[in-house]
C-alpha cells in the first residue's frame, strides 16, 4: 500500500514534520555528563540508545552547536545517568542553556575517570568514548561501558509532547 491523501498525509517541511512525530514518541531522560580540568559539563539527552551487548555500546546526539559540546568533542570519558519522575526540575536545568547546571541543587561526585557521577539516580554508567561520527548539525557519540550502578529507586521520566512526564499504568 502507497500513502496517499485518504492516509492524511502531511506535506510539512521535514524538519517540521520530524518535529512533529517525534513529539509523540515518548523518550526515556538521561543527562550526559564530562569533565574538562576543573569544569564540569552536562546535558539533558533523550537520544540515548543500547547499540550492542558485546561489546557494551551506547550512543548519545549532541549538536555541535551545545555549550557542552567543545568538552565532549575531546573526553576520554562520559557518564551517562538515568532520570527518575522524581528528577523533572534536574532534567530541566540540565536542558537550560546558561544554567549553572552543577551549582545547587545538584548534588554530584567525581566518578571513576573523572567523570562527574550524578546522585539520586535510576542508574548511571562511565563510558569509555570509541567513535563520534558526524550527522549534520549534530554528532553521535558512541561510547563503550566501563562500569556502572542499576540499582537507584523508582520510576523512569519520560519526555513526550515536548514535557517531562512520569510513567503511567
Amino acid at each position: 500500500m502507497t500513502a496517499g491523501p485518504s492516509l492524511g498525509t502531511h506535506r510539512l517541511a521535514s524538519s517540521d514534520l520530524l518535529r512533529s512525530v517525534f513529539r509523540r514518541h515518548a523518550a526515556g531522560v538521561a543527562v550526559i555528563t564530562a569533565q574538562d580540568g576543573d569544569t564540569p559539563v552536562g546535558f539533558t539527552a533523550t537520544s540515548l540508545t543500547s547499540v550492542s551487548a558485546e561489546p557494551p555500546l551506547l550512543s548519545f546526539g549532541i549538536s555541535t552547536g551545545a555549550s557542552s559540546w567543545p568538552v565532549i568533542s575531546r573526553a576520554g570519558h562520559v557518564g551517562v545517568h538515568i532520570l527518575g519522575e522524581h528528577q523533572q526540575e534536574l532534567a530541566a536545568t540540565f536542558a537550560r542553556s546558561g544554567a549553572d547546571r552543577f551549582g545547587a541543587p545538584t548534588e554530584w561526585r567525581t566518578g571513576a575517570e573523572g567523570v562527574p557521577v550524578l546522585d539520586g539516580v535510576l542508574a548511571w554508567l562511565v563510558c569509555r568514548v570509541v567513535a563520534r561520527v558526524p550527522a549534520a548539525d549534530h554528532r553521535i557519540v558512541l561510547a563503550e561501558v566501563v562500569l556502572g550502578d542499576p540499582s537507584g529507586a523508582g520510576r523512569p521520566l519520560l519526555y513526550h509532547q515536548g514535557r517531562f512526564n512520569g510513567l503511567r499504568d
